[in-house]
């Protein structure tokens, strides 16, 4: 099936020349990047070159993709703004809310049954504005949007954080809140702060257990979880070309995992042979007609120094596999040094669950090298040691491999095949046996931190690639290293794995029966979209009040949390993704998970109008009640992880009005200011020192407001004295006319009705 091609069409048609007309005002060579940013200006938007990481630049992305978690309340949001239909091809993938626990078919079944009302507001809101709708068990919204709708050259923009994997396919392709989603999918510019970038050079060709998940590991070891806030990851050489499409696109995904806005790998041979593997030969040929635009000038190759701000290099041909982990993923180890880190830092020996498949490693590719481990350790007579689960990633690929024998393969040594869904990447995951205890598990996804997978804050989970997983899923053992270590089989022989193989695209084509696809109506308005008042899951919204005009002031503070503070702690997944459409309710795990520097605990926060300690949402609750706004302080890299919009609108509902913290993840600073509230950053770090439990906060400055001048916060201590410090922000005239509006949302249907 072809989507859109009607749309692929124009973007191909105008690219060239807008690529030459940036190049002409630019007057030098330009990365990849470069050229898919300038060619998605938005109409109006002055061509210049514009200063990496400094100027906010509005552009028109081709799509937009949601997954249904998320899609909740972005729809909700789009029902606001008054528009018939959306303006760019949009998309709902139903991939989060199946929750993992016997098996893909019961597990569909229960989820079908269990998330009913949300699926058909979902795919009645598809339905009346014009939005492809991928049914339960379709498959993980980024491997179906590889399938199905990357194409090189685009840019889309996604409400989840791993929509970069649509990189692998030359794509500029973000991941946003739902606020921005609304932005594209009413015909307005989206907002970006234009990127630096970061060149990463790959020179030769991967072998042995060395995969491109490798990749991207140790890039994460380079980087760290913030290294690429603001910045483009861009992948060349000839090592780049080696690497299959699902490879690339493995990589592109994690790159959120270091704060990248992006990633992206330029137009190949691989690309062209995906996109015909997948019934777009059409899109694969108008690629290839202009493929030097799809791929960097000659002279960034030959000297990427003058072109990136930061260079690395990677040689393929002796990169080890890596390791990640625990409860961050970028602590990186490589396989030779990981039972020694093991041993030395006293980490569970035992492996308890090894688990592949995910947004980051479920492709075709990826199941016939960890099915390849699978087949050789039935021949040798070899069976999982510890609990082994296996996640396709689309029904295609699931039809597809289950064909060909791949999942026979995984179910003959003890592997339990889930849905085609996101599961215990997401904390979707009703373990067996989740002890409560110090335990390890390792993944082949991709994120780790603590509580992520399986709610227990004893869980070691590390993040490794699906054929290192199953490797060591057999041996059971965290000190065990398939490349040089012997296993006891059921003869008592000393047996070795040999190394995987990997078969890149199926020998007999893609199939599949049904791929969970259901096209909109051609005229929606005659499409109802019924929320039950009284309904536990969803709620329609209500705009938020605009600003009243004034400086604020006293403001009671409502949290001051300590360390890492990432969107699970922020609004936590799992048990609490099915009130993802119903604001009020999900608003009672408003950082929950964030620890209370003033005593180290978890949501348990001074009330001080009472001088009690309560749950944080029940004393954000009492705060409004009392007609009070409050204050959030926060650490370093504050909403790091997940998308997650609920972050940003839940504090907001319960009558925060600032977020005061020492760094910014880039989508959460985002997705605060499109609710109307100010993210604000010390302009002395060491002041995050100076906010003490009971103080009553002003926020000062606000009527003269404007791009690059800092507001004054004054801290009232209790016992009189106060602290007057300075606070930073990055907003631009237009996102201050957001925060004047109560929402960015507010903004677009004020300007709809004029």
């Amino acid at each position: 099936m072809l989507f859109d091609f009607d749309m692929i069409q124009r973007v191909y048609q105008q690219l060239p020349e807008r690529v030459n007309q940036a190049r002409k005002v630019l007057n030098r060579p330009m990365t990849l990047a470069e050229k898919i940013l300038y060619a998605h200006l938005y109409p109006g938007q002055e061509i210049r070159e514009f200063q990496r990481g400094k100027d906010y630049v509005e552009f028109a992305p081709d799509r937009v993709a949601m997954q249904d978690a998320t899609a909740q309340m972005a729809l909700l949001q789009f029902m606001l703004a008054g528009k018939s239909k959306v303006a760019v091809p949009s998309t709902v993938h139903c991939d989060h809310l199946i929750l993992a626990k016997n098996g893909a078919e019961q597990d569909l079944e229960e989820a079908l049954g269990r998330n009913k009302e949300v699926y058909d507001f979902l795919s009645s809101v598809s339905n009346k504005y014009g939005i492809g709708f991928w049914k339960p068990g379709a498959g993980i919204i980024h491997q179906v949007v590889l399938e199905n709708y990357a194409f090189p050259g685009g840019m889309m923009i996604g409400t989840d954080s791993h929509t970069p994997n649509a990189g692998g396919l030359g794509m500029i392709a973000i991941g946003v809140g739902g606020a921005d989603a609304v932005d594209v999918m009413t015909g307005m510019a989206w907002e970006l702060l234009f990127p630096k970038l970061i060149g990463v050079k790959l020179t030769g060709k991967l072998n042995g257990w060395a995969s491109p998940k490798d990749v991207i590991l140790k890039v994460a070891g380079i980087l760290t979880v913030k290294g690429g806030t603001n910045a483009i990851i861009e992948y060349f050489g000839e090592g780049a070309d080696s690497l299959s499409c699902t490879g690339k696109a493995t990589i592109c995904n994690m790159g959120a995992e270091v704060g990248a806005t992006t990633s992206v790998f330029a137009y190949d041979h691989r690309m062209r042979a995906y996109l015909e593997a997948t019934g777009r030969k059409e899109v694969a040929d108008l690629a290839e007609s202009i493929k030097e635009y799809l791929r960097p000038d000659a002279e960034v190759y030959e000297n990427p120094e003058k072109y990136y701000d930061q260079v690395i290099e990677i040689n393929l041909s002796e990169l080890e596999p890596h390791i990640n982990g625990p409860f961050t993923p970028d602590l990186a180890w490589p396989l030779s040094k990981f039972a020694e880190a093991v041993e030395k830092n006293n980490w569970p020996d035992k492996l308890e669950v090894g688990l592949i498949g995910s947004c980051t490693n479920s492709s075709y590719e990826d199941l016939t090298r960890a099915a390849s481990v699978a087949k050789q350790a039935k021949e040798k007579k070899l069976k999982v040691q510890a609990e082994f689960t296996v996640t396709p990633g689309s029904e295609m690929v699931r039809y597809t491999a289950e064909r060909d024998g791949l999942l026979d393969e995984f179910e003959a040594i003890g592997g339990v095949v889930l849905a085609n869904a996101c599961g215990p990447c997401i904390g979707q995951w009703q373990r067996h046996n989740n002890p409560d205890r110090p335990n390890s598990i390792m993944t082949s996804f991709n994120r780790n931190f603590a509580k992520r997978n399986d709610g227990n804050p004893k869980t070691h989970a590390f993040v490794a690639s699906p054929e290192i997983v199953t490797a060591f899923a057999i041996a059971g053992s965290l000190k065990f290293n398939p490349m040089t270590d012997t296993l006891l089989n059921e003869e008592g022989k000393e047996v070795k794995l040999d190394e995987p193989k990997g078969i890149e695209l199926p020998e007999k084509g893609f199939d599949v029966k049904d791929n969970g696809y259901v096209a909109p109506a051609e005229d929606g308005s005659q499409v109802e979209v019924k929320v039950n008042p009284q309904s536990e899951r969803l709620q329609l919204l209500t705009p938020f009040p605009a600003w009243e005009g004034a400086d604020l002031k006293g403001l009671k503070l409502l949290i001051k949390a300590k360390g890492k503070c990432t969107t699970d702690h922020i609004s936590m997944a799992g048990p609490w993704l099915k009130y993802r459409g119903h604001l009020d309710n999900i608003s009672n795990n408003l950082l929950i998970g964030a620890v209370n520097a003033f005593n180290g605990e978890t949501n348990k926060v001074k009330n001080q109008l009472t001088g009690e300690y309560d749950e944080v949402p029940k004393v954000a609750r009492a705060y409004k009640a009392a007609g009070i706004g409050s204050v959030v302080v926060g650490d370093e890299n504050y909403g790091e992880g997940s998308s997650r919009e609920h972050a940003a609108m839940e504090p907001r509902h319960l009558g925060v009005r600032a977020v005061i913290v020492k760094s910014f993840a880039r989508i959460h600073e985002t997705n605060l200011k499109k609710q109307g509230m100010l993210a604000l950053t010390f302009a002395n770090p060491a002041d995050y020192d100076k906010v003490q439990e009971d103080d009553t906060i002003d926020i000062l400055g606000l009527e003269s407001f404007a791009p690059g001048k800092p507001l004054t916060v004054v801290l009232h201590h209790k016992d009189g004295s106060t602290d007057e410090i300075k606070v930073n922000h990055s907003y631009n005239e237009a996102q201050f006319e957001w925060f004047k509006a109560g929402s960015a949302l507010n903004l677009i249907r004020q300007q709809s009705n004029a």
